[in-house]
């Protein structure tokens, strides 16, 4: 009984030709949230790689005095 009164205001709410439009958008919205998911516990994480330290430029070397 309860279902049927939440279908009726929806129905009356939306009209009969948005609500297949909104349950398509929920249901794609839900696929790719779950493909989403699934890519980020399947990829590894990419790790960094500290660039090494510069090198100082030829001419410009420490003078030791």
């Amino acid at each position: 009984m309860d279902i049927g009164i939440v279908v009726l205001i929806a129905l009356i709410l939306f009209g009969g030709k948005k609500i297949p439009e909104l349950m398509r958008g929920l249901g794609q919205g839900i696929r790719e949230f779950k493909t989403g998911m699934r890519d980020d516990f399947q990829t590894p994480p990419q790790t960094t790689q500290a660039a090494p330290p510069a090198a100082a430029p030829a001419g410009e070397e420490k003078k030791s005095s």
